[in-house]
């Protein structure tokens, strides 16, 4: 019986940013953006993906590319539904097998009607069962922590849409902080700052990319610097801007300071023998925020906790959901159970 749905069942690490598609016994097999272009008159959609991120910002007057999650929880309908089902036919090149059991993780602060809207989504991918996971803990699962242990652990994990604390013990979320403060809102805030201080228009991607190459949470021995291009808001003109990462740190201060206080929050909330073990195996940052230069010694400096960084942190909730599929019987109890269907 347990064989039969080998290579079947998958885990989906539905973010804001990027989808993950966890394959049972095959591991990743894909990581996309979560972005889709659509026809604006047919509602047909053009393009998933990589392909459909090139285009935002960049559209004609009939094409569309949204992202149709917004701080983690389903903004699109429609759209998060054919991506997921894009996706999941991706891997499944085949078409007769059966339905495929899914994990879906989602923000732990996510509602019961968003939930039920990641479940919908699922079932209407075409999969059999849907299970829920809350973030946090598939990421403290594939960052490695002993969730199942007696021990305090707890997970930073900072995404596109949200950031998501927990302390985690017994299996269990202990005590937990999502905060719809991530990626997307320090790309944000770098549009923000510089409209204000240099009159200069920046789309999206460009936000992104700067926050990439010279965003960074605490001061740096060598401050590099970049040129950026954007379009000048007085002249209407192409213009091009000298920054340092200093600079850009003034920018991603008010989004980082939100983000230190969930995890001081967090940490004011723990009972205090899970504190005392935090105090000695530490925070581990998880999620694509997790690169961002020096934001584990700002962490280490605003808490006086010893911070480590996930070994993949991009990966580590895919592949702690992808664990749960795994192992479905032992990680059973981790699993958000529902009794529809």
């Amino acid at each position: 019986m347990a064989n039969s749905f080998i290579g079947r069942d998958m885990a989906v690490d539905l973010g804001t940013a990027n989808t993950l598609v966890y394959v049972r016994g095959k591991g990743v097999l894909l990581d996309e953006p979560s972005v889709v272009a659509m026809n604006t008159k047919t509602q047909e959609i053009l393009a998933v993906g990589h392909e459909a991120k090139r285009m935002i910002g960049r559209t004609p007057d009939g094409i569309t590319a949204i992202r149709p999650l917004k701080d983690g929880v389903i903004a699109d309908f429609d759209a998060t539904e054919q991506m997921l089902r894009y996706f999941i036919q991706q891997v499944h090149r085949r078409r007769y097998f059966t339905k495929p059991r899914l994990v879906i993780c989602v923000p732990s602060g996510i509602t019961a009607v968003e939930q039920r809207a990641v479940k919908e989504a699922g079932y209407s991918a075409g999969a059999r069962r849907v299970y829920i996971i809350e973030e946090p803990m598939a990421a403290a699962i594939g960052a490695g922590l002993p969730v199942h242990e007696a021990t305090g652990n707890m997970i930073v994990d900072i995404g596109g849409g949200t950031t998501e604390v927990a302390v985690i013990s017994l299996g269990g979320l202990v005590t937990t902080l999502s905060v719809r403060t991530a990626g997307d809102e320090l790309d944000q805030s770098i549009i923000n700052w510089m409209k204000k201080e240099h009159a200069l228009m920046l789309g999206e991607r460009t936000a992104e990319e700067i926050k990439m190459t010279l965003g960074s949470a605490f001061p740096l021995p060598k401050e590099p610097e970049a040129e950026i291009r954007g379009r000048d808001m007085v002249s209407g003109l192409p213009r091009t801007v000298t920054l340092s990462s200093a600079e850009i740190r003034h920018a991603l201060e008010e989004p980082l300071h939100t983000i230190v206080d969930a995890v001081r929050a967090t940490l004011d909330q723990t009972p205090p023998e899970l504190a005392g073990d935090i105090m000695d195996r530490g925070i581990v940052l998880t999620g694509g925020g997790a690169l961002l230069r020096g934001l584990d010694e700002r962490l280490r400096h605003e808490t006086g906790m010893p911070v480590h960084i996930a070994q993949d942190p991009l990966t580590s909730v895919a592949m702690g959901a992808g664990k749960c599929v795994e192992e479905f019987e032992a990680l059973q109890q981790v699993l958000v159970t529902d009794n529809r269907r």
